[in-house]
């Protein structure tokens, strides 16, 4: 066999190679943002969800639509984490790192693995490459050093697949990164059928052609070079009996919407203005006509959020979605809402900032602007959703809580969780349960500013209902006419009487279940997409001997109820988030308890390792 690693499939003569079984691997693939670096890594973990394995990714981009093509400013990658064991994170560092040109070599080489495999397009290693790169010498040497380094002329062997077909080698370059991802399937023995009809699906003619060509040329070259003389098997995860896909959170979100509509009969209304990363959860919704809901791409985000409130008035579940500098724009429409006591739900997914920012990089940053954010005392429930999968569930949850309080929501999720997947267990319909909204229709049972006894709820008065005819509006209204008013103790009143609404909501709230001992050295504490990183840092740390226990919150305004009492419990807290303490700030001022926050706002997530440093700090400081 040919030892040139420019040969090509067809220069290569088929053998056989070990087959080594490993129980899980991360993957990095990155790039241009033009190199299609986000479908090739989706591709990869469609075919390995679809394989049995359990997973985790986390997509990383530019916000710029075309940065310069080469430069560290322009890398897109996605980095998969697959086992056949039970996982919560994408992984600290990549155990391979597949870089098509020297900028993603730089922007992520030190991310990997000491010891770990780098493959790269040897194609695009020149030297004006390289000096776009900022490399003043040839990285190359180095990188031998510290991993094992698979050179493959990956433009070259792509330009040879498509020979003969009737494309530029512009168009033809396109589908190098198919051609990578086949020597990734080969190289851990994910199946292509999956990859082949989706592409048949996609396109035709001889961009399908090409395509397919080079994923399977891809295959075969991985199976026949001298460069990978072992490939790897992950066996499937063992998992709970059920039906499983791949979803994101910014799906699980729309279909939570989709069933929440279901689920309490009545018609769906979604406002919202295209925003990152919130702007799918619209695309998806949209598609799903044939379940009542109706979608509005507003001219902006005041529109969308008054339009949902508008909807709310009028009987429908209204929902609104945006990311953190919309939700500013939406705030004096949200107190409206407040003061008039409607039923609907604003999910904020959040983004690292201020202002603009880093609009694809990950932030929870906005926990104070959700409770605090609006002018006077306009008090609203806030929870968090703290997985993909989660965020259906999320949205149920807090569907339920507008209509039986009748009040906004805010459902707080974040770009990790909207952009990252994992396999989620597709419920029974049936565990569904299904809540029609109760409309009392009788008008001598009730006043339209009525309230229910335990939740303080005003029924929900939908206009045209006979006898439910009132007023209602921004002005301060008296309690039992609904008349505007400025009598200052009926303000008082009012005030006092929507507050200890979202407060009651707390009886209705789970406890907190805390993960290990009940009380103890440490408790970590965490809420919405830190949870994966939470949890195994945790587990880790208590494998290893460590007295240690973490709790997650979903509800942030009201607490649960048993918080306090959980916190009290412990002689230290660790308060881990995106932030700069947000949430810990809440907990020493409402229980007095001695919280540490341990903030980060790089626009990343936490890794286990960093969190496994600060537990074993914590814990050494306590002795």
């Amino acid at each position: 066999m040919s030892k040139n690693p420019e040969a090509s499939a067809e220069d290569s003569v088929p053998t056989t190679k070990t087959v080594e079984t490993i129980a899980r691997v991360a993957i990095r693939f990155t790039g241009d943002s033009g190199d299609g670096m986000q479908l090739t890594g989706t591709k990869f973990t469609e075919s390995t969800a679809l394989a049995g394995n359990d997973l985790a990714t986390l997509p990383d981009y530019p916000a710029e639509i075309r940065a310069p093509a080469g430069t560290l400013a322009g890398v897109s990658g996605f980095q998969v984490h697959f086992s056949s064991e039970d996982i919560r994170t994408p992984a600290d560092h990549p155990d391979v790192l597949v870089a098509f040109n020297p900028a993603a070599l730089r922007a992520n080489v030190d991310d990997v693995r000491p010891g770990g495999m780098v493959i790269i397009n040897s194609d695009s290693f020149n030297t004006k490459s390289l000096a776009k790169a900022g490399y003043s010498d040839d990285p190359l040497p180095d990188i031998r050093q510290r991993f094992k380094l698979v050179e493959v002329p990956l433009t070259k062997l792509n330009r040879e697949a498509t020979q003969g077909l009737d494309l530029s080698a512009r168009d033809a370059d396109r589908s190098k990164n198919f051609f990578a991802l086949g020597i990734m399937y080969w190289l851990y023995n994910r199946p292509m059928e999956p990859t082949i009809r989706w592409l048949e699906k996609r396109f035709k003619g001889n961009v399908l052609e090409a395509n397919i060509r080079v994923l399977k040329a891809g295959h075969a070259f991985g199976e026949t070079t001298e460069l990978f003389p072992v490939s790897f098997s992950v066996p499937p995860a063992k998992i709970q009996p059920g039906t499983y896909r791949n979803i994101t959170g910014n799906t699980a979100l729309a279909w939570g919407v989709i069933a929440a509509g279901v689920q309490m009969n009545r018609p769906v209304f979604l406002g919202a203005y295209p925003i990152t990363p919130a702007s799918d959860v619209l695309h998806e919704v949209a598609r799903y006509r044939n379940f009542g809901v109706k979608t509005m791409q507003a001219e902006d985000e005041i529109a969308a959020i008054s339009a949902t409130i508008g909807a709310s008035f009028s009987g429908d579940l209204a929902f609104t979605t945006t990311s953190g500098p919309g939700f500013v724009l939406k705030q004096e429409a949200l107190g409206l809402a407040v003061m008039a006591e409607l039923p609907l739900v604003v999910v904020n997914i959040q983004r690292s900032g201020p202002s603009t920012g880093m609009p694809t990089k990950i932030e929870q940053a906005d926990l104070l602007l959700a409770l605090h954010g609006r002018n006077s005392e306009s008090p609203l429930p806030v929870i968090a959703a703290n997985s993909p999968g989660d965020c259906f569930y999320s949205v149920l949850e807090a569907t339920r809580i507008a209509v039986e309080y009748m009040t906004p929501v805010v459902l707080l999720s974040d770009g990790f969780l909207a952009n990252s997947a994992e396999p989620w267990a597709i419920p029974d319909v049936d565990s569904l349960v299904r809540t029609e909204v109760t409309f009392r229709t009788n008008p001598d049972d009730f006043h339209p500013y009525s309230r229910d006894p335990d939740t303080l709820a005003r029924p929900w008065a939908i206009p045209g209902t006979p006898g439910l005819e009132h007023r209602i509006g921004g002005l301060s209204k008296q309690n039992v006419t609904g008349n505007v008013s400025y009598d200052p103790k009926n303000n008082q009143q009012m005030i006092d009487l929507r507050a200890e609404k979202v407060a009651r909501i707390a009886a209705s709230l789970p406890p907190v279940e805390v993960d290990g001992p009940d009380s103890g050295e440490l408790l970590v504490l965490g809420w919405g997409g830190t949870l994966g990183a939470i949890t195994t840092a945790v587990e880790e740390a208590r494998e290893a001997g460590a007295s240690v226990s973490s709790a997650h919150l979903r509800h942030l305004n009201p607490f649960p109820p048993n918080l306090g009492d959980v916190l009290r419990s412990f002689n230290q807290i660790l308060v881990p988030e995106l932030n700069s303490g947000q949430l810990c700030s809440l907990l020493r001022s409402q229980f007095l308890v001695n919280a540490q926050s341990m903030g980060k706002v790089e626009g990343q997530p936490f890794q286990v390792e960093e969190l496994r440093a600060r537990i074993q700090s914590m814990l050494e400081q306590e002795r």
